[in-house]
């Protein structure tokens, strides 16, 4: 059978034919040629473009009408060897962990501002926990505020441990933000020396910093160094570096052997004394 551009008579036939979908050429049924019209796709205004105004309301497209899959349905998936991930859930290297409350809140825990002279200095309050203790309020001596400070040596951290300086660091900010918050007036400091090992021992290079960061008024204002339990290290070196202090310094500087030769210096009811100082 000829094809239908290949045969003269379909011409003339589609030509001729009306509405009918089929017609029979010398006894052979033909499709019928529809002829697309002739449309103009330029971007321009001209009469001949088709524009979107030109379309009638009934045109429209109902977005709400469209069969369109479902979030749980599988449609637009198709099967490849790529391996699939067990969850759903998608880790991307570097992306942050989500911050809860309670972490937020335990954070907000760890960090405490100190003002020490005239700077703010953040201390790590969960790496000095355990040795919290070092420094307390002992109560008041004389008439006025007169503040006890006691520094408890047994309660430093000791210098084998690897995050040793980090420590220290923090301590010190500790104590002398402590010690400005405790002083009004005048005061004086119990250290308490017994039953510590030299691990636990703080330098002469950080007990010196320590004094020299603290503000003039608390260093005026330090009417009395009392050492207790002094071991033969602590005297040696206060006996060295003695030509290198004030005299001033030197003279409130004062050695006690038993507790109840401080206790004849000071009021003990709110001195806390630590059990292993007790017991030695």
């Amino acid at each position: 059978r000829p094809l239908p551009e290949d045969d003269p008579v379909e011409s003339d036939v589609l030509a001729a034919a009306g509405t009918e979908g089929e017609t029979e050429v010398n006894g052979t049924k033909v499709r019928k040629k529809l002829m697309a019209p002739d449309i103009s796709l330029t971007l321009d205004h001209s009469e001949e473009s088709v524009l979107s105004d030109d379309l009638d309301e009934g045109g429209e497209i109902d977005l709400d009408d469209l069969d369109t899959p479902s979030e749980n349905s599988n449609e637009f998936e198709w099967e490849d060897d790529l391996p699939k991930p067990k969850t759903t859930d998608v880790i991307r290297k570097g992306s942050l962990t989500e911050y809860t409350a309670a972490e937020e809140k335990d954070d907000g825990r760890r960090w405490r501002m100190f003002r020490i002279g005239e700077q703010d200095h953040r201390v790590d309050m969960k790496a000095i926990e355990p040795y919290k203790k070092v420094i307390s309020h002992g109560g008041y001596y004389g008439d006025g505020l007169n503040a006890i400070v006691v520094f408890a040596v047994c309660f430093m951290p000791e210098s084998s441990q690897p995050n040793y300086r980090y420590l220290m660091d923090n301590l010190f900010k500790y104590v002398i933000g402590t010690l400005e918050l405790l002083v009004a007036e005048n005061y004086m400091i119990v250290y308490l020396n017994g039953a510590t090992t030299r691990r636990k021992m703080p330098s002469l290079g950080w007990l010196r910093k320590c004094y020299q960061q603290i503000d003039r008024r608390l260093r005026k204002n330090l009417k009395s160094l009392i050492i207790v339990h002094p071991s033969w290290f602590i005297r040696t070196l206060l006996a060295i570096t003695k030509p290198f202090i004030s005299s001033k310094f030197s003279q409130k500087i004062r050695y006690v052997f038993t507790l109840a030769e401080l206790a004849e210096l000071i009021p003990m009811e709110y001195v806390g004394i630590p059990e292993c100082i007790k017991q030695y």
